[in-house]
């Protein structure tokens, strides 16, 4: 059941139909939730970048100087990575379920919950034409009920939009790069 909204930044790049959609994660977040969506378009087939988003289960892709203690995530595919199971760890989490070339889901771990909170978690990706696509990304997270539960969720959707913004941004970067390239020796 969705909350209702609390102020915050609670949709970038995403369409009002994207907000409003339903995605996998919705089903993992017990009682009431309110909905972080993010958005990109990517010129690159949904394939490619359905591939680049399981470099997520190596590195955030964000600003690695803050959440990845300064190590560059990669900027080449990691073989093997595509090959996801659920359990394994993505980002703060597990993956509960996916989709190949479609979504990956997740909650996060305890661990993660006692920083951030239950957050439920759908990185979906959808095809737009032969070689373009769309990134759209649902965070599910309780709505706070005391003040510093609410001081925690401000934090985490303004951080959110921040370092989930230089995400997105690079995963289409590098996926866009790779089709070109791809394209270029397929040519």
């Amino acid at each position: 059941m969705k909350a209702r909204s609390l102020g915050v930044p609670e949709r970038w790049g995403a369409t009002p139909a994207e907000a409003d959609a339903v995605y996998p994660c919705d089903e993992l977040a017990d009682g009431p939730y309110v909905s972080l969506t993010r958005a990109v378009h990517v010129d690159a087939p949904a394939t490619v970048t359905f591939r680049w988003l399981c470099q997520l289960r190596a590195a955030p892709y964000s600003y690695d100087w803050v959440d990845n203690l300064g190590r560059r995530s990669p900027r080449e595919l990691t073989p093997g990575l595509e090959d996801l199971e659920v359990g394994q760890t993505f980002l703060i989490g597990k993956i509960t379920s996916f989709t190949r070339d479609q979504h990956i889901t997740g909650r996060t771990t305890p661990e993660a919950e006692r920083l951030f909170g239950v957050i439920a978690v759908t990185y979906q990706v959808k095809s737009r034409s032969a070689s373009g696509s769309r990134l759209i990304v649902r965070l599910d997270v309780h709505p706070p009920t005391r003040l510093w539960q609410k001081a925690r969720y401000t934090f985490l959707a303004w951080g959110d939009l921040i370092m989930m913004r230089k995400q997105l941004r690079t995963l289409k970067k590098l996926a866009e790069q790779h089709a070109t390239e791809s394209d270029t020796i397929a040519g």
